[in-house]
């Protein structure tokens, strides 16, 4: 038994160097992927197709092959001599009989190679009728069938197909060159990478850590994941770069309307920063047009104006829910609802069309110095060296620590429970937090690590922000930092 790997059609029809040139990028990914599993694989190069032989056909060989991006099409087939009509119909019969009892179904034959002594049309009836006796129930459909019996003769070598599956399609990883994703915790950005790497781009990944070890180990999850299932065929690499100092210096000294706009635009000066070093010509972004208020065409355009390279946007023009549905199909949804995306610079009334010179005015008021050193720290890692326990890997999930949650009715339960209000100021100030019997301080979230250590020991400290997801994620990030104590506290 064998696999029939069929070109994507977008392979088949490029010029004849250009098709070789992806088969031969196809049989190496192929080769590589599956001689981890089973040593004795073969790939055998032919024109609109590879044979992958010496395997044991498997249901997670074939799951494995149909994610291999430059597949069309994995077919599982038998390859006999061909002999006759009578021979083959007996193998024919054996394989489809049951299968096509009380269904509609058409034999295909398709022949090539030296002459032959009967025509495709003879021999699709011969078998049709032999399909008929064997099959109670069964008819011919020839226009619209319900199963399709696919015969292939090449010269002497005669191929039943038994399986087909549809595959990803697009071009083999690698064949266009590489380029530098930037991925959070969230749906968009592993799309967005995985659409790349299915359009032949060898992809990288850079993460900005804003949210602790907890955020940037449920983001290793999900990147390793995303590696392995589509692009296991490479080596690439995972670049972590703390970015809480940033945030912190972006929330004290950019005006609210623009937080959001500068943020985005120091990652992509960095990410551009980064990738250059790397000789990697692009970079790959999750934005989808209008979605948030830095993804408007004007902000877009004004953020691009921070990268020396090309910016690449495969979901500029998706809607969220197209966007979660194909994160669904990929298996990366799962991920994004177990770690909600994380942004720590978010601005009140943000500005849909911020104009340039505004948004370089509040850059030059940040700290001289403060990219560099978050670069200076930029962790990098083989993205196969995430997780080392492949077994259970698959089976991971994000998993934030969770702090114990207060609510008005068991804050008598604490000691002396003081409520720790991080939402930024224009929030604060604007909608005080007033709880009786329960001292409120004021103190944002990027001062907390600091502000935390001068307060006295012996007291219940609460964090509390609008919506919960800011002070569970700080929570969990003051945890790492030896204050595991701290809960939340939620209406």
């Amino acid at each position: 038994m064998s696999y029939l790997l069929k070109f994507s059609p977008e392979i088949m029809i490029k010029s004849r160097p250009v098709r070789r040139n992806m088969s031969r990028h196809l049989a190496s990914n192929i080769r590589t992927i599956v001689r981890r599993h089973d040593a004795s694989a073969r790939v055998k190069d032919a024109w609109d197709h590879l044979r992958l032989h010496r395997v044991t056909p498997s249901t997670t060989l074939t799951d494995m092959l149909t994610r291999i991006p430059g597949v069309h099409e994995v077919q599982r087939v038998d390859i006999q001599t061909y002999q006759s009509f009578e021979a083959t119909r007996d193998l024919v019969v054996a394989y489809w009989a049951d299968s096509l009892c009380g269904k509609q179904f058409r034999v295909s034959v398709k022949r090539s190679g030296h002459d032959h002594d009967f025509s495709s049309p003879e021999l699709e009836r011969y078998l049709g009728a032999a399909l008929l006796t064997a099959s109670p129930g069964s008819s011919v459909n020839l226009r619209n069938p319900q199963v399709d019996v696919p015969i292939t003769i090449n010269d002497d070598r005669l191929q039943l197909i038994r399986e087909r599956h549809p595959a990803v399609g697009g071009y083999p990883l690698g064949v266009q060159g590489q380029a530098l994703a930037l991925v959070s915790g969230g749906y968009d950005s592993p799309v967005a990478a995985w659409r790349m790497m299915r359009r032949g781009i060898k992809t990288h990944f850079l993460f900005f850590n804003l949210g602790g070890p907890a955020h940037e180990a449920g983001v290793h999850d999900v990147i390793s994941y995303l590696w392995r299932r589509y692009g296991a065929s490479h080596h690439v690499y995972f670049v972590s770069v703390p970015f809480e100092a940033v945030v912190a210096d972006i929330q004290r000294q950019v005006p609210d309307g623009l937080m959001s706009v500068v943020l985005k635009r120091l990652m992509v000066q960095a990410a551009s920063q980064l990738a250059q070093q790397a000789k990697i010509p692009a970079l790959i972004t999750g934005d989808a047009l209008a979605q948030v208020s830095s993804q408007t065409l004007a902000n877009l355009s004004v953020i691009d104006r921070a990268s020396h390279l090309p910016i690449l946007r495969p979901l500029i023009a998706d809607d969220k829910q197209a966007i979660i549905d194909t994160a669904r199909t990929l298996g990366t949804a799962s991920f994004a609802e177990h770690m909600p995306e994380y942004c720590g610079a978010t601005s009140k009334r943000p500005q849909v069309n911020a104009k340039p010179g505004d948004v370089e005015a509040a850059e030059a008021q940040l700290t001289s110095g403060i990219l560099a050193a978050a670069l200076e720290n930029a962790v990098t890692t083989r993205v196969d060296k995430l997780v080392t326990d492949t077994h259970t890997h698959a089976t991971r999930r994000p998993a934030l620590y969770q702090p114990p949650t207060v609510t008005f009715d068991t804050l008598a339960e604490c000691q002396a429970p003081c409520i720790i209000d991080i939402r930024p100021a224009s929030e604060s100030e604007t909608s005080p937090l007033v709880v009786a019997n329960a001292d409120v301080l004021t103190i944002p979230f990027f001062d907390l690590a600091e502000r935390l250590a001068k307060l006295p020991d012996g007291r219940d400290y609460l964090l509390y922000c609008e919506n919960g997801v800011m002070s569970r994620l700080q929570a969990a990030h003051l945890a790492d930092q030896g204050y595991p104590g701290i809960g939340i506290f939620t209406y």
